[in-house]
């Protein structure tokens, strides 16, 4: 299969290659040749020759002694527009616990990826359905041939799961160009997920059922913003799960106007030396969570008045500044003034083990590679994304040989260059600086329905969404005190993909039953 390009992706296209160091690139993308003929592209039509009907198989799994009986159903579902006029099909993976007890309707979460433009495979065959693709633990590649096992932290056993691929990704098509554009926006994706949502409750007559709306990076963004516009639809979530989360872009794109993105990203670059044991000893010796805390004190207060300072910021106070950041980055105190303060991913991950000639991962600062661009302040590729392989690989196996789904169309992602990308539109929830932000549509789920719980999840060493943007996002919804109390906050020794750590894939499980259990009526 061809590889994923997350750099691509990163910037969620409109927004300018400036900011790729910044913007979450879908952890989850593939990179494909730009086709001459857009209308040839096939990532745009559909046909009935090459749509298979909705295909149903049955299995069974075995967590903690008990043996779970579950049907898997995957297929596609139409998404009209206003008047009724399909616009495309999305595909789906549902996974429904069999014999439910009928007084007792269980949750049913609806599950995608990021990018924008990324399909489901990492959430499903890598998070949280039935089966996964075997990798070593911590992130680490497990050597050919990849195999499929049961996957015993699956959420499974605590609610049904329905993982959806966004139009022009996986299997998911519109039927014309322009409705591939329209799709390719904010709005325009809102509006096919949650027709598809709809038709989906109202096709397996599941209106009883809680709803969970659980995305991961670009995808938490369009659960913030499904929570509200469900309530369009006479759906009201129950519960959130917002996996490594953006919210507003504006926090992720700095200028010279807009320092905000580096204080937030700081607590993340702590986490990231204390890991590679390049912080001072008296911070080494703490544990992970205490040190984060500290930086994050540090960073909301003294950091942002030493940005908010600018020019200004000479002297005593200049050296003050260098030296504390330098205490909180592990970077020596020259490079940080050489860069007024100012230190983007690529510049943080290339020079942290510059003497050791390794770079850091993005999406995972755990990991590392070699320097291949010796000199340069910018990296060539991630060491983190090294881990796709057995995704591609497996998923196409598993639909074909274990879910009995087979087709001649080609699954796959959008990509910048592609015929069958358009580009991504984000003039919806755009503030006032112009810049995309979904915490209006969430705080508008919690004004009208208050008994809403939210669960964010974070991993320390992901610099694509880092840690503090989240939770410094929670704090901003101006919702009342009842409300706040409703969100959980959870952290993770892992990067942005969170279960490719088999102790954060435990841990991410225990956190989701504890939070169904949380849910009204669920206790």
């Amino acid at each position: 299969m061809p590889n994923r390009n997350f750099l691509a992706r990163a910037v969620g296209l409109a927004l300018g290659a400036a900011l790729v160091a910044w913007l979450p690139a879908a952890a989850q993308g593939r990179q494909r040749t730009p086709e001459a003929d857009s209308t040839s592209s096939p990532f745009m039509f559909e046909t009935a020759a090459t749509d298979p009907p909705p295909v149903v198989t049955h299995h069974t799994i075995t967590m903690d002694g008990k043996v779970l009986h579950y049907t898997a159903t995957v297929g596609k579902l139409p998404v009209p527009d206003d008047a009724g006029k399909i616009e495309g099909h999305l595909f789906y993976i549902a996974y429904t616990l069999d014999n439910p007890d009928p007084a007792h309707p269980r949750p049913v979460t609806f599950s995608y990826n990021g990018g924008p433009g990324a399909d489901s495979v990492w959430v499903d065959i890598g998070g949280f359905g039935p089966r996964r693709a075997a990798l070593g633990d911590d992130a680490q590649i497990s050597p050919p041939p990849y195999t499929m096992v049961d996957n015993h932290q699956t959420w499974l056993d605590a609610s049904d799961l329905v993982f959806i691929d966004a139009m022009g990704t996986g299997y998911s098509r519109a039927t014309s160009l322009a409705n591939l554009k329209k799709a390719a926006s904010v709005s325009g994706d809102l509006q096919a997920f949650s027709e598809f949502i709809r038709l989906w409750l109202y096709d397996n007559n599941r209106l009883n059922s809680p709803v969970i709306l659980a995305g991961e990076s670009y995808g938490t963004f369009r659960s913030a913003g499904l929570a509200g516009t469900l309530l369009q639809h006479h759906i009201a979530a129950s519960g959130v799960v917002l996996l490594s989360s953006v919210l507003n872009l504006m926090t992720l794109s700095p200028s010279m106007s807009n320092d905000r993105p580096y204080w937030l990203a700081l607590p993340t670059l702590t986490a990231i030396a204390w890991y590679h044991k390049k912080l001072p000893a008296d911070l080494e010796k703490e544990p992970l969570p205490q040190v984060v805390t500290a930086a994050e004190q540090w960073a909301s207060t003294k950091y942002e008045h030493y940005l908010d300072e600018g020019d200004t910021l000479q002297g005593a106070e200049r050296q003050q500044a260098l030296s504390e950041m330098a205490r909180f980055t592990g970077l020596p105190a020259e490079f940080l003034n050489a860069n007024n303060l100012r230190i983007g991913t690529s510049q943080f991950d290339t020079r942290l083990l510059q003497e050791q000639g390794l770079v850091v991962g993005r999406y995972d600062g755990e990991m590392t590679e070699p320097v291949r661009t010796p000199g340069s302040p910018f990296q060539m590729g991630d060491p983190s994304s090294n881990i796709n392989t057995p995704y591609d690989h497996e998923f196409i196996n598993y639909l074909r040989n274990e879910l009995d789904y087979k087709t001649t169309l080609e699954y796959g992602d959008r990509n910048a260059g592609g015929a069958g990308n358009p580009g991504w539109n984000y003039e919806l929830g755009r503030d006032w600086f112009g810049t995309a932000d979904v915490t209006p549509l969430l705080a508008r789920a919690f004004e009208q329905v208050p008994s809403m719980r939210l669960m964010l999840c974070e991993g320390y060493f992901d610099q694509a969404t880092p840690m503090f943007e989240a939770t410094n996002s929670m704090k901003h919804l101006f919702i009342t005190p009842a409300e706040q109390s409703h969100i959980s906050i959870e952290h993770y020794g892992a990067g942005h993909m969170l279960y490719t750590h088999r102790a954060s894939r435990v841990k991410l499980h225990q956190d989701f039953v504890n939070f169904v259990h949380s849910l009204p009526g669920e206790h």
